[in-house]
């Protein structure tokens, strides 16, 4: 595992987007900010071999804005959108139909772009381990390889065209 850290100082421009709520910020403890933030690479730390420490990367606040509280809700959309994305859970069987979890479906939160970003998620993954099972096929011949990748070929196609079912 390798450790992430942030380093205590952000770049001037960065602290300059914070330095504004600095009085909020010491007068109600626990108080929430929502903005966009941009993280460099700094540093980064790897032990010697024999040493008992853990690798590491060092990252520091290079670009922050802050929203106003009425543009806290479309951050937080985003947010939840980047979430989506990262997590999305279902499965692809074996005629190509996509079905997302419960979960995911949760978080969509019923929005249509959301249910099809996690659709193309799920797809693509599903079919990337389609195509990792074919390659991991000893012995297959050009033929049989063919018959795979125009399988996947035609899968995909069909999931940008919204369809489930891959065709044989």
């Amino acid at each position: 595992m390798i450790a992430i850290k942030l380093d205590g100082k952000p770049t001037t421009a960065a602290g300059d987007s914070l330095s504004r709520y600095a009085q909020d910020l010491y007068r109600r403890p626990g108080m929430t900010l929502v903005g966009v933030v941009e993280l460099r690479h700094v540093e980064r730390t790897q032990p010697a071999p024999d040493e008992d420490k853990e690798l590491a990367v060092k990252l520091r606040i290079t670009a922050l804005e802050i929203a106003n509280p009425e543009q806290e809700d479309t951050l937080r959309d985003a947010q939840r959108a980047l979430y989506l994305h990262r997590n999305a859970q279902g499965t692809l069987d074996e005629s190509g139909d996509i079905e997302l979890a419960d979960r995911t479906l949760k978080m969509t939160g019923g929005m249509l772009h959301a249910i099809e970003a996690a659709r193309y998620e799920v797809a693509v993954r599903g079919w990337a381990e389609h195509a990792r099972r074919a390659l991991a096929v000893n012995g297959s011949t050009a033929n049989e390889l063919r018959a795979e990748l125009r399988k996947l070929a035609e899968g995909l196609e069909l999931v940008l065209r919204g369809e489930d079912g891959a065709s044989s």
